[in-house]
C-alpha cells in the first residue's frame, strides 16, 4: 500500500481534527491501480505555515480553506500553481463564489468541498482527487518514458543507417575518382560491398515497417488454416542462395503436413528469421536441422544450427529490439537487430514461447511452442 501526505489547511481546530480523524484510517483503491492508497494526515492553521510545509515536504493533496487569517487560501493556491508543485488542491470553503468558483479552477482546484461536510462526502471528495492525481502522475510517467523511448530508439536508429551510409559513399567517391584506374572489375568488391548495405538497410526498414505496424495495433491479419511445412519448404528455399554461398547444409525434417491456423505472413517472418540466422552465424561447412512436429496439442519447432554460438549472458539480451550479439566473429554479419523481437512479438501473437539453447564454438537450438 502506497501514502500520499494529505494537508489539512483551516483555521478551524474542530475542521482539522475532523477531517483528520475521518481520513486516518480511510483507504482508496481502483481497479486500474496497482495498489491501494491510504493517508498521512498533516495540519495548517494559516496560509503562511501551509507554505512551510509544503516548501520543505513532498506533499500530495492539500483540503484548502479558503478565509484564513493572513494570507487567504486562492494565495496559496496561487502559490503552489506558480512553483509548479505536484500537488492536488481541493477548497473547502462555506464561502464559495462564483468569482472564487472561477478564480481558483483557473489556479488548478481540483474542486469544492462544501462547509459543513458529512464524512461520507469528504470520502467521496478524497477519492475523486485521489483518483485525477493518480491518473495525472501516470500520464506523465507514460509521457516520460515515451521520451526516453523514442530518444533511444532514433539514436540507435540513426546510427544503424549511417554507417551503412558513410560506407557507402566512401565507395562511391573512390569509383568517382577512379583511384583504382579505369577497369572496372577492379571496383567489384566495392560495388558488391554497397549493394550487401543497401539491401541491409532495406531489410531495416521493412523490419520497422514490420514493427510499427505490430505495436500500433494496426498490422492486418489474415488468419485460415496453413501448412506450416509447405512455408518451412519456401523459406528454406529462399536462404538456398545464402547457404550455398557458405556451404551451410539445410535439412528439414517434418511430417507430411502440420495445419494450423496463422496468418501466412507472420509464420513466415517466423520461420525465416530463426531458419536464416542459423544460416548467417554459422560456420563454413556448417549444418541446419529443422524439425516441425505436433506434439501434445501443440506445434514444436526446432532450428539447430553447428554455428558460432552464444553465451550465457547474450542470450537475456538476444530478443530486445535493436539488440545484436557484437564480438569478433558476427563483426562482418550485417542485421538490423530487429528480427528476434519482432519473431518473439509474433510468437507471442499465438500464445506461444521460445527457448534457447548455446554453446559457443558448438551451436545453438531455438524451439518455438505454440499451442494449437
Amino acid at each position: 500500500m502506497s501514502t500520499l501526505k494529505l494537508l489539512i489547511v483551516d483555521d478551524e481546530p474542530f475542521i482539522r481534527a475532523g477531517a483528520s480523524r475521518i481520513l486516518r484510517d480511510f483507504t482508496v483503491g481502483y481497479p486500474f491501480m496497482e495498489e491501494d492508497f491510504s493517508f498521512d494526515i498533516l495540519e495548517a492553521e494559516t496560509g503562511e505555515k501551509a507554505i512551510e510545509i509544503i516548501d520543505n515536504q513532498k506533499v500530495d493533496i492539500v483540503l484548502l480553506d479558503n478565509k484564513l487569517p493572513g494570507i487567504e487560501g486562492i494565495e496559496v493556491l496561487e502559490y503552489i500553481k506558480n512553483k509548479e508543485y505536484d500537488i492536488a488542491v481541493m477548497m473547502i470553503t462555506s464561502y464559495a463564489s462564483l468569482d472564487l468558483a472561477v478564480k481558483a479552477t483557473n489556479n488548478g482546484a481540483f474542486s469544492f468541498v462544501p462547509k459543513p461536510f458529512t464524512p461520507d462526502e469528504l470520502k467521496t471528495s478524497i477519492e475523486s482527487i485521489t483518483k485525477s492525481l493518480y491518473l495525472k502522475r501516470m500520464t506523465l510517467e507514460m509521457k516520460e518514458e515515451g521520451k526516453q523511448v523514442r530518444f533511444q530508439f532514433l539514436s540507435v536508429l540513426s546510427h544503424e543507417l549511417k554507417s551503412p551510409i558513410n560506407a557507402i559513399e566512401g565507395y562511391m567517391n573512390i569509383i568517382k575518382q577512379k583511384q583504382l584506374g579505369n577497369n572496372v572489375d577492379d571496383y567489384l568488391v566495392m560495388i558488391n560491398r554497397s549493394l550487401d548495405r543497401l539491401n541491409g538497410m532495406r531489410n531495416l526498414i521493412m523490419d520497422l515497417l514490420d514493427l510499427t505496424r505490430m505495436e500500433s495495433g494496426r498490422k492486418h491479419r489474415n488468419l485460415k488454416e496453413l501448412d506450416i511445412v509447405e512455408i518451412a519448404e519456401h523459406v528454406v528455399n529462399t536462404v538456398q542462395p545464402l547457404a550455398i554461398q557458405k556451404n551451410v547444409e539445410v535439412n528439414l525434417k517434418a511430417e507430411d503436413k502440420v495445419v494450423f491456423k496463422a496468418d501466412t505472413n507472420e509464420i513466415e517472418i517466423i520461420l525465416n528469421n530463426f531458419i536464416s540466422n542459423a544460416v548467417k552465424y554459422n560456420v563454413e561447412n556448417g549444418k541446419v536441422f529443422i524439425d516441425i512436429k505436433r506434439e501434445n496439442n501443440q506445434i514444436i519447432i526446432s532450428v539447430k544450427d553447428t554455428g558460432i554460438g552464444m553465451k550465457e549472458e547474450d542470450l537475456a539480451l538476444l530478443f530486445q529490439d535493436f539488440v545484436r550479439i557484437k564480438n569478433e566473429k558476427t563483426k562482418f554479419i550485417s542485421g538490423s537487430g530487429l528480427g528476434l523481437s519482432i519473431a518473439k512479438k509474433m510468437v507471442e501473437l499465438y500464445n506461444g514461447r521460445i527457448e534457447v539453447e548455446s554453446t559457443p564454438d558448438v551451436g545453438s537450438v531455438f524451439t518455438i511452442f505454440m499451442p494449437c
